[in-house]
């Protein structure tokens, strides 16, 4: 089974060929269907032999495609000093897009 690690939004993710991942937003994604290209690939494995990048492999990249673009659940954020009259509620909802891994070549 073929996998490779990527880099993208600060993060690393492992991936194969089929998988469906949730990553941080894209400023350049603006619709479902797009098509993207991850080229920071950190490592990969085909089962036989393993590539690791010192820190990314050259040419080596990950194709996927948007299946979603939305928000992530909300998080309430609360701060809160007892006895001093002191108490803040805040929202936070994560931008997110949903990616299907296409290939790794």
């Amino acid at each position: 089974m073929e996998f490779a690690v990527i880099k993208t939004g600060g993060k690393q993710y492992r991936v194969s060929k089929g998988d469906t991942i949730r990553i941080e937003k894209i400023k350049d994604v603006s619709e479902v269907g797009q098509k993207l290209t991850f080229d920071q690939v950190l490592l990969v494995d085909n089962g036989k032999d393993t590539t690791i990048g010192m820190p990314m492999i050259d040419g080596a990249s990950v194709n996927a495609e948007v299946t979603k673009i939305g928000r992530a659940d909300k998080i309430n954020v609360v701060k809160y000093l007892q006895k001093s009259r002191y108490f803040k509620k805040n929202g936070h909802r994560q931008p997110f897009v949903e990616v299907k891994i296409l290939a790794i070549k």
